[in-house]
């Protein structure tokens, strides 16, 4: 095992199992702070303030249980992060085509910066053939006007 998979289990710096916890001076005050940094990441995934030691001058040292509990909390930050990232970037609904057809319809925007656009799928919402794929604008509504005409198009 390298050096940096090996598990460090100081007063002030733990790594284990793709996460550190760093305690740190907290910059907004006297106290300290903990940063819980995932293996690979390059910020940590959540700061927050540590307890102060009996001294009340120093950190409390980093054990098993605050870790543990440190990895879990910054776990679920990470989650709701990716959550809140794919509800900014994907809708998906259905509708009644004017012909009585019922489709389902995806819309996944492409975070690029230099090429905003989205892809657009529709699909019989009976059989799950895909009826339609091709790129659309992010901001298309998804209404069966535009719906239809991207279809009949591709254009949306």
């Amino acid at each position: 095992m390298d050096d940096e998979q090996a598990d460090i289990l100081e007063p002030r710096l733990w790594r284990r199992n793709g996460w550190t916890a760093r305690v740190i001076k907290n910059e907004d005050d006297d106290g300290w702070a903990v940063e819980m940094t995932r293996a690979g990441d390059p910020e940590p995934a959540l700061v927050a303030p540590w307890t102060m030691g009996r001294d009340k001058k120093n950190p409390k040292p980093l054990d098993q249980a605050a870790f543990t509990t440190w990895v879990k909390t910054a776990s679920e930050v990470i989650r709701r992060h990716e959550h809140g990232q794919r509800a900014r970037l994907h809708r998906e609904g259905s509708c009644v085509l004017s012909d009585g057809r019922r489709v389902f319809v995806t819309h996944d925007i492409a975070p690029d910066e230099d090429d905003p656009h989205a892809v657009l799928v529709i699909a019989d919402e009976r059989t799950g053939e895909e009826l339609r794929r091709g790129r659309a604008g992010p901001g298309m509504r998804l209404d069966v006007k535009n719906v239809e005409r991207f279809l009949l198009s591709g254009e949306g």
